[in-house]
């Protein structure tokens, strides 16, 4: 057992980063004691990992990334450990640790001391592959952690159930202090051990946030490289640094981090940053749905089809399914310093009817004289084209209906048809079809590569499984961005929205469809009405209409998921008009073609529940 302690640093990237790191040793700090270092990456997030390590430094400030060359200086993964090494410790015994296992190397580092007896007796491998190089207690239980990923017959960490990795923590815990991480290259998962004598800090570092640069006794981390501004990056230290905002992980916690957030936290109700993932895949599928219902009859499996699913009243699992009713009111009312001689104008203000949504009444009003004209457009929205010829100061158009919100049973993901993974694939009929919400908004090629990269950051924290990477980008926007009204405009592009972390529900949505898009998910906007009540933040969008997203799913159809709020779209949500962008789907639109003068523009937007 030895006395002498570390520092570790791990860093998880949502996109590849060359962040620079300084480890600063002491010239005396532990009397003859060395003061070694190690550092490793993935270049490029190659499978292959790079280990740099000095066992022996002592009196010297290093500058990890010139150790190597710049261009391979580039990962999403990084493991640094610095100070504390015991006499005659080789390149053998320092961290952190590299092993090939399963078509690629993993990284493990470890802050402490385990009785290695009952750890050997606790490893034991008779295949000899996992037997160790070195002779510390702290490679040992880098072998033992892969030897329990081959037992179950798991590659990568994200193939292997949290609850279950969080058992062998557990088991090396009761060996003694067992601070310790370990990656698979896109998978980080750190462990604080019940009995350490020292903490672990975390905090997740995100765009704009201007401080980029942060030290310790032993360390630095200057995140500063010009190519990294919209980084988000996760960073674990035994050793908080003099800048951000930090939180100490709890005795016995499991934090696993894929792409720079948190996918588990064995201590969800512990301090932790504001930030978690839908449900898993595994958890979502057991989950029954679907417009039919099987009936066992003999050794036949039939299936009753239900042509109306308003007639769909339980789940089932037998929970109830009710409808929900609003009455709704929108009036718009436009204002003109001279008088108005000729305008024409597009309406899209009748809420939509379909087997989930009924409309039970609805009115249309409008103040000046003029010839209406309904149709549906091309995208299906109710429409109405108006053209007024007689002259008038003020213009005021009022919507009333009232709506009927069916309940409908979740999706079936269980079915394999279902389980889509990215990327997806489109038969050419299909694609052709698809292909106005395929293309993303005309942006200069750099700054599509960069959303591009952001959008994959979610791909594969969600090991490219389709469902989870939606619902992560859903909750990542509404986590992650600030809602500002009054900060951006009509023409404010996404990428712009995505520099500076803010906007309202438009904007909100077209970042989520242009993400969707360049990743080949066909996304639309929808425009229509939410009710707040008491359950959401975002409360102004009980005074104006509101915006989402709707994602085309392969097998299912399209559905609904609101980034402003974090939640897919169900009974609180009333839709009214779809396109691919805001244009397509405004509420009211129009062209004055002679007076008018200086316009003002008012929005109410009245949504209530009733009960019929």
């Amino acid at each position: 057992m030895s006395d002498i302690t570390s520092d570790i640093l791990a860093l998880s990237f949502d996109s590849l980063s060359s962040p620079s790191i300084q480890v600063r040793l002491p010239e005396q700090l532990y009397g003859s004691h060395p003061l070694g270092w190690g550092v490793a990456w993935y270049p490029n997030d190659n499978q292959a990992a790079i280990v740099k390590k000095d066992p022996v430094a002592r009196g010297t400030d290093i500058q990890v990334e010139k150790l190597a060359d710049w261009n391979n200086f580039r990962s999403t993964v990084f493991f640094c450990k610095a100070k504390g090494a015991a006499k005659g410790y080789t390149h053998h015994e320092t961290q952190p640790f590299s092993r090939s296992f399963a078509g690629h190397d993993w990284l493990f580092m470890h802050n402490g001391d385990l009785d290695i007896m009952r750890l050997q007796a606790l490893h034991i491998d008779k295949s000899r592959f996992l037997e160790p190089v070195g002779k510390t207690d702290s490679e040992l239980a880098f072998c033992y952690l892969l030897g329990k990923v081959m037992e179950t017959e798991a590659r990568k960490l994200s193939d292997v159930p949290a609850e279950m990795m969080l058992n062998w923590f557990e088991q090396l815990d009761m060996l003694g202090s067992a601070d310790m991480c370990i990656s698979d290259g896109v998978t980080v998962a750190c462990f604080y051990g019940r009995q350490s004598t020292r903490r672990l800090y975390y905090t997740r570092h995100q765009p704009p946030d201007q401080v980029l640069l942060f030290n310790s006794e032993t360390m630095s981390l200057d995140l500063n490289d010009p190519r990294d501004t919209y980084r988000t990056a996760f960073i674990i230290t035994s050793s908080p640094f003099d800048a951000g905002s930090w939180l100490a992980m709890q005795p016995g916690q499991l934090l696993i981090v894929r792409r720079g957030a948190i996918v588990w936290n064995s201590q969800p109700n512990s301090n932790q940053l504001a930030f978690s993932l839908p449900p898993s895949a595994n958890q979502l599928a057991g989950q029954k749905t679907g417009n039919f219902a099987p009936i066992q009859a003999e050794q036949a499996q039939l299936y009753q089809s239900v042509v109306n699913v308003r007639s769909i009243i339980r789940t089932p699992e037998g929970q109830p399914l009710a409808y929900r009713t609003f009455d709704l009111t929108h009036t718009t009312e436009y204002t003109y310093t001279e008088p108005v001689e000729h305008s024409t104008h597009t309406f899209r203000l009748q809420p939509v009817e379909d087997p989930v949504q009924e409309v039970v009444s609805a009115s249309f009003i409008i103040s000046s004289r003029g010839e209406e004209i309904r149709y549906d457009d091309v995208f299906g929205n109710q429409s109405i084209h108006y053209s007024i010829n007689t002259p008038y100061n003020q213009l005021t158009i009022s919507s009333t209906s009232r709506v009927k919100v069916y309940a409908t049973p979740p999706d079936d993901h269980s079915q394999s048809l279902r389980q889509s993974s990215i990327p997806l694939v489109w038969m050419p009929w299909q694609r052709q079809m698809m292909t106005p919400y395929l293309l993303p908004p005309e942006l200069p090629e750099t700054q599509l590569r960069e959303l591009t990269e952001y959008a994959m950051s979610c791909v594969e924290r969600n090991d490219y499984n389709l469902m989870e990477t939606l619902k992560d980008i859903n909750l990542s926007i509404y986590r992650d961005y600030k809602y500002v009204p009054g900060t951006t405009s009509l023409s404010t592009t996404p990428f712009e929205v995505y520099m500076v972390r803010q906007g309202v529900c438009q904007d909100f949505a077209n970042l989520f469809i242009c993400l969707a898009r360049l990743l080949g998910i066909p996304a639309r906007y929808r425009m229509g009405y939410i009710f707040t009540g008491v359950n959401y933040e975002n409360k102004i969008q009980s005074d104006a209409s509101h915006a989402w997203v709707e994602i085309y799913i392969p097998y299912v159809g399209w559905r609904g998921f609101d980034p402003t709020n974090g939640c897919m779209v169900a009974q609180d949500h009333v839709r009214v008009a779809c396109g691919r962008n805001y244009g397509d789907a405004t509420p009211t639109s129009g062209t004055i073609f002679k007076g008018g003068g200086t316009e003002t523009l008012k929005v109410s937007v009245k949504m209530k529940e009733v009960t019929v």
